[in-house]
């Protein structure tokens, strides 16, 4: 990482959230990129997506990446619950449920107040990040001029809430589970077996197919892969977070507000950002289908599905060189036509 950088703490006070409940002393942690140009019209906000943090993201930010720090100002802003912004692993009190919609609105926040931004020139999101692009333009739509959802839709679909459910419910049953997704130490086996779960969405069966959990990770087993290459990147992470995170990503609607009152089509048709919608062609989470569905109802939008077949984590290539070639094209066109 060769462009300035600099991390702040943004201190939103106590925050009266969706439900109605009040996170006390709401604080978002960020990381900004690159210089803000003096018209500040060259910046990227950049949300994080499950479990992830700024540094997570880091790899695809560079002159050669898919975001240039050379030419924009890029934010990361780290969701609720991710460990590093108010989180229920550092919050007593914190509410059963943050929404997308909090997220995005306490990054209005830091945007404006922090750095004098407006108007953003794009917002970049995979997964959970898109889902906080899709928020972004449907709540501040004369404040967004682009808007990138990799892997992400306006709305959780039933099919991906499922998973989400046996995801809490598997923590839910561990011994340490104290009610409302709190525990009285780390979950150990139920984290494991979270991390099990996961990866049988996050890579389709495609690339279980092809062996890649083997060619491509180094491991020598599936189970290898599982407990050595794959769980770890779950096991890192506070269980009540985890559990706080699927939370919001179950309730995640752009049209459940009082700007929309659960219209869909109504909250996207009121979408003024250009939208590129850059889905897995193997992604079983947000199929290309459920951006397809959308499509009809944006007013400036292109649907490019990513020809892969690594799943959910084609729109996080880190690993993998053809895709995030084709992000980075894609994401490169999408900016230049503003």
């Amino acid at each position: 990482m060769t462009a300035d950088t600099k991390t702040g703490r943004f201190e939103l006070g106590d925050l009266v959230v969706e439900s109605g409940a009040l996170l006390k002393g709401a604080t978002l942690s960020w990381k900004s990129y690159g210089a803000l140009s003096p018209a500040r019209d060259n910046a990227i906000v950049f949300p994080t997506s499950y479990s992830a943090q700024h540094m997570d993201q880091e790899w695809l930010i560079g002159p050669d990446g898919i975001l240039d720090p050379s030419r924009w100002f890029i934010v990361i802003p780290d969701m609720f619950g991710n460990g590093l912004s108010s989180s229920p692993s550092t919050t007593e009190d914190y509410p059963g449920l943050v929404t997308t919609a909090d997220n995005v609105r306490a990054q209005r926040r830091l945007l404006t107040e922090v750095f004098g931004i407006e108007t953003v020139a794009c917002v970049y999101g995979f997964s959970m990040g898109a889902q906080q692009a899709y928020h972004w333009a449907a709540l501040f739509p004369q404040a967004v001029r682009a808007a990138i959802a990799v892997c992400g839709t306006a709305r959780t679909s039933v099919h991906n809430r499922v998973f989400l459910h046996a995801l809490q419910a598997t923590l839910e049953a561990a011994p340490e589970h104290l009610g409302g997704g709190r525990f009285s130490r780390q979950p150990d086996a139920a984290m494991r077996a979270f991390a099990r779960i996961y990866a049988t969405m996050a890579l389709s069966q495609d690339w279980y197919r092809e062996n890649l959990h083997l060619q491509a990770s180094g491991a020598t087993s599936l189970d290898d892969f599982l407990d050595r290459v794959w769980a770890p990147g779950f096991l890192r992470r506070k269980a009540e977070n985890l559990y706080a995170q699927c939370s919001t990503w179950l309730a995640s609607d752009i049209s459940a507000n009082a700007l929309y009152g659960g219209d869909l089509v109504r909250a996207l048709q009121a979408i003024e950002a250009r939208v590129l919608l850059l889905p897995s062609r193997t992604d079983q989470y947000f199929p290309v289908a459920d951006n397809a569905a959308e499509l009809p109802h944006l007013r400036h939008a292109e649907l490019r599905p990513i020809p892969s077949i690594w799943g959910h984590r084609a729109g996080n290539p880190a690993a993998n060189p053809a895709d995030k070639a084709f992000l980075r094209n894609a994401v490169a066109d999408w900016l230049a036509r503003g």
